[in-house]
């Protein structure tokens, strides 16, 4: 069985998560390249090199879920490259939102996904990203 692999890089992936739910979070900051993976790699390699002190590794396994979520079966390596999290705010969901989007983003980046998808990610952005228009809700007359 052949597997799916991310066909090229997609570097600069920047995903930051603020949603406000009752006065906090969940928070969520990630700068991540997406790679094909290495021979003989998994389904997702991934690797930070962002000090402890911006990203907690006990937030790594959220954002490793999300990441498989958003690639959907495709493999990929991912190098972490930046991020921070807040004390308060940050919290396993947001870690799964970021790397979900941030998969989702690879996918597009790397033409496997329409560009027209790029509008239903709402808080990642990466270079070469599709510009899209927000959906224009029908007028209501009366």
């Amino acid at each position: 069985m052949t597997r799916r692999l991310l066909p090229v890089p997609v570097p600069g992936v920047r995903t930051r998560v603020t949603l406000n739910i009752g006065g906090c979070g969940p928070y969520a900051h990630i700068v991540a390249d997406f790679e094909p993976p290495g021979p003989g790699g998994g389904a997702l390699e991934l690797i930070s090199i962002v000090p402890k002190r911006r990203l907690p590794k006990a937030m790594l396994p959220a954002l490793r879920e999300g990441l498989l979520e958003g690639l959907g079966g495709v493999a990929a390596a991912v190098l972490v490259t930046d991020g921070s999290f807040d004390d308060v705010s940050s919290w396993d969901l947001g870690y799964r939102m970021a790397g979900r989007e941030a998969g989702r983003a690879a996918l597009i980046g790397a033409g496997l996904l329409p560009p027209e998808e790029a509008g239903t990610l709402r808080w990642t952005t990466w270079p070469g990203r599709p510009r899209t228009r927000p959906k224009r809700r029908p007028r209501s007359y009366g």
